[in-house]
């Protein structure tokens, strides 16, 4: 059972999609697949503009950094991924200034606000809506809209890799907002994609740069239903397959809602049994628990009870877990994963079973 934050399993209906033969990207066969895919794409972003990029997520941050900063970014880093905005800023000599939280910690409004009031050349912030180092979920939408009251010409970019299909986004102030193939889409990796305000594509068009990630030429191309360079066919058919199954078959606000309440169940249904979720603030792409026993726990669930759920990185390696919620994730797989966790607890000597978690997690879940 996979229920690591990404990648997530592919549903076997899509996996069955992309089987199919192979369409060359060239032809009015994909140009109609690539349109009704851009299509579901606008109704689940919300934004004025859409493109999709043949890379992983960190080619679509790369992007962003390259073709929204002119002058001087600031970026947010309370975890790996915030940090990679300001690897991507240095590795391309842009100026850039790096507000910086331990893990566990969300930036506020104020750390933002006194920067960018004492500094007038920051013409972009980066920063992540999910942080998934340590499944933080950072104030975005309170932060954008402070911002925009300062300076309406500051370009917003939201990492939202781990947000888009978890939880409904407010893009009102946000001028590019970044997802993956490989997390709450429920496809292989290797497909980006970018939401888009008529503010951030104008800023594009008159600051073009780069070769393969520049956001102009895709934009003029992908208007037309075709993409710049190579597109990633067989992941565009199954991202088509995938939304119009959330959009017609289940209902993006109701998956939106049903994350919700499996995050909440499982982070209750933990808590009853003495762990202690990690972030100060937690988002509902997956639920992450701080222990000494981290690695001990994982490898009693993969090893005897055939869940599989992800480590930490860098300081904190040995020193959480996290559970998956994005996706299609069936009601019995999560209540097994919790009830997994109080066997292993049980196994190290942390706490006798007695089936506290799955009662939690059912009474929440079904009877809350």
């Amino acid at each position: 059972m996979l229920l690591t934050p990404g990648p997530t399993p592919v549903p076997e209906f899509v996996r069955k999609a992309m089987a199919d033969i192979t369409i060359h990207h060239r032809t009015p066969e994909f140009e109609a697949i690539f349109a009704q895919t851009r299509e579901l794409l606008f109704e689940l972003y919300g934004m004025d503009e859409v493109v999709m990029l043949a890379s992983s997520g960190s080619g679509a941050m790369e992007a962003c950094v390259t073709n929204l900063t002119k002058k001087k970014a600031l970026t947010v880093n309370a975890g790996k991924f915030g940090e990679r905005f300001g690897k991507i800023c240095k590795a391309f000599n842009i100026d850039y200034t790096e507000i910086k939280n331990e893990w566990n910690t969300p930036v506020s409004v104020e750390q933002v606000l006194d920067i960018i009031k004492n500094d007038s050349d920051i013409d972009s912030i980066y920063i992540q809506i999910c942080e998934s180092a340590g499944g933080l979920r950072h104030p975005v939408e309170q932060i954008t809209a402070e911002v925009k009251k300062i300076n309406k010409d500051i370009t917003i970019v939201a990492d939202g890799i781990t947000a888009i299909g978890v939880e409904k986004i407010d893009t009102t102030n946000l001028d590019a907002v970044i997802t993956g193939s490989q997390k709450a889409l429920m496809l292989p990796p290797g497909l980006a994609m970018v939401g888009l305000s008529n503010a951030a594509v104008e800023k594009i068009e008159n600051n073009q740069k780069g070769f393969y990630f520049n956001l102009a030429t895709e934009i003029k191309k992908q208007r037309t239903n075709t993409t710049a360079w190579t597109a990633a066919t067989t992941l565009i058919i199954g991202l088509k397959e995938i939304l119009a199954h959330i959009k017609n078959e289940i209902g993006f606000e109701n998956l939106y809602e049903k994350t919700a309440l499996r995050a909440k169940a499982t982070q209750e249904a933990l808590k009853a049994i003495g762990c202690e979720i990690y972030p100060k603030a937690p988002a509902n792409a997956m639920t992450t628990i701080y222990t000494e026993h981290a690695p001990q726990v994982r490898k009693i669930l993969k090893t005897k009870y055939n869940v599989n759920i992800a480590g930490g990185q860098d300081h904190i390696k040995t020193l959480i877990f996290r559970i998956n919620h994005m996706g299609l994730v069936e009601d019995y797989e999560a209540a097994w994963a919790v009830n997994a966790i109080e066997l292993a607890y049980d196994e190290l000597g942390l706490r006798t079973f007695d089936g506290t978690a799955n009662r939690v997690f059912a009474d929440v879940m079904f009877k809350g």
